[in-house]
């Protein structure tokens, strides 16, 4: 198979059958310095056109390592202009299939300027369409912003590379010693990448993701009819209170949860649902990773770290320049303590509670565990905007454990007097019944009633309007 028919057939594989129309065949190179004009450019050494993803319409660019090794040069950036302006007009998500070599450099400036090209189109169509790229070669230096200017990532396991300096260009490393550039480091250290599989899997993925996202910011029609039975108790749910991610799939129609950035800050889970056909984004805190098995293989602290709070401050953003429907599981002690956590945790909580504060999407807020501090104001409390709050039986929500309150409160006490300064603590101040006496849980429902409690709370939400204070934009 030669390298220009891998570059389509990616794109083949990717839509719908016999669905594809190129734009842009015919186009080459204008520069000739260097020799350039004796090599042949076929289409610049990028295929871009549409298609369809189960009937939806896509804009789909290719790069072809085989020419030039797929550097990106004056009319090779034009191309892929071109199809945002396409796909801004018509209202479409743009797809990029990266491989390539990046800045092509017997272009000199026309190149420089083709890559700011890119960067202003993928930056004015941010929160107008979805934009979304797949790596599975190089994707080096100025190319490297490519992918961190759309909102999903997907990144071939092997052979894909990721970088802004390559590994051996970092003072003291070495690709054998920490490879930077990898689909591991990308997705686990940097949190850069969604999905990280091999090729056919990455295609198979990215087409399962167009099909639970609106077409633009103005799509109405992100939903479908759902044959799944509207009322189905889940009755392990609160067996799964740890590993929200196997909870979010139980209470979503069919089972399906799409998990974004699964190896990254993994105490913090974010993806999509469908619930109702409607396509919802969720956000849970996770104290512990279960195996397909069901047996735990990691455990977290019940606590808001600097990347968590990033992670999922960024996705509900999202949501909300799509008017993606926010549902938060939670279940959060606090702040992560460290030295290292000190340096960002405030700036980062502050983020998220930002992204709750100003989304004015319909918001539903379940608290499966413990909701103490001001950590689980910043986890869509009602304080921040949340329009439904549900709370199971067992949940504890208030300024801190009922047990360490008693020791502050009965310091110097003996054990005695601290126990029942505890019990009474907890009844008048961290049970759910005193928080929805004092109106900040809306509903106290079963574990396995909260599917059908959700999806009545967002079909009520369904035609929620908010206005906000009139301004450019916030700065935090």
């Amino acid at each position: 198979m030669s390298t220009i028919s891998q570059a389509s057939q990616r794109i083949t594989a990717l839509l719908d059958e016999n669905s594809f129309v190129e734009i842009g065949a015919r186009v080459t190179a204008r520069a000739t310095d260097f020799n350039l004009k004796q090599t042949q450019t076929p289409s610049d050494g990028v295929v871009t056109g549409y298609g369809v993803i189960d009937g939806s319409l896509v804009y789909v660019y290719s790069q072809d390592a085989s020419v030039l090794n797929g550097s990106v040069g004056e009319m090779h950036a034009k191309k892929i202009a071109n199809l945002y302006d396409l796909a801004l007009k018509t209202g479409a998500p743009v797809i990029g299939l990266i491989e390539s070599a990046g800045l092509r450099l017997q272009e000199a400036t026309d190149a420089l300027n083709a890559f700011g090209e890119i960067y202003k189109k993928q930056v004015l169509a941010s929160g107008v369409i979805p934009q979304i790229t797949a790596v599975f070669g190089a994707c080096g230096g100025g190319l490297a912003l490519i992918p961190t200017l759309t909102d999903f990532t997907f990144m071939e396991e092997k052979s894909a590379k990721l970088f802004v300096n390559s590994p051996n260009a970092l003072d003291g490393n070495t690709t054998e010693k920490c490879n930077s550039a990898s689909a591991a480091f990308q997705s686990e250290e940097a949190g850069i990448v969604d999905v990280v599989a091999d090729e056919g899997t990455i295609l198979e993925k990215i087409r399962e993701l167009v099909s639970m996202l609106p077409a633009n910011n103005e799509d109405d029609a992100s939903y479908e009819e759902c044959t799944d039975d509207l009322n189905r108790a889940c009755d392990e749910l609160v067996n799964c209170a740890g590993d929200t991610s196997i909870a979010l799939s139980m209470i979503s129609d069919h089972n399906v949860f799409f998990e974004t950035k699964e190896n990254y800050a993994k105490e913090m889970v974010t993806g999509f649902l469908k619930l109702n056909g409607v396509t919802v984004g969720a956000v849970a805190n996770r104290t512990e990773l279960c195996d397909t098995e069901g047996n735990v293989t990691e455990k977290f602290d019940a606590a808001l770290t600097v990347n968590g709070c990033e992670k999922a401050a960024d996705f509900v953003r999202f949501c909300d320049a799509f008017e993606i429907p926010v549902l938060t599981l939670t279940n959060v002690k606090g702040y992560e303590a460290t030295i290292g956590s000190e340096k960002g945790i405030a700036k980062a909580a502050a983020k998220l509670t930002a992204a709750f504060a100003e989304a004015t999407v319909p918001k539903v807020n379940v608290i499966i565990g413990k909701a103490f501090g001001s950590a689980y104001v910043a986890m869509n409390s009602k304080a921040l905007g949340a329009d439904i709050t549900i709370a199971w039986p067992d949940a504890e929500i208030g300024t801190m454990d009922a047990k360490l309150a008693a020791k502050i409160l009965c310091d110097g006490q003996g054990a005695e007097a601290i126990d029942a300064c505890a019990k009474e603590y907890q009844r008048l101040q961290t049970s759910v019944e005193s928080a929805a006496a004092r109106g900040y849980v809306d509903e106290i429902v079963e574990a396995a009633d909260t599917r059908k409690y959700i999806i009545g709370a967002f079909e009520m939400l369904f035609t929620k309007r908010e206005d906000r204070p009139v301004k450019k934009h916030g700065t935090v």
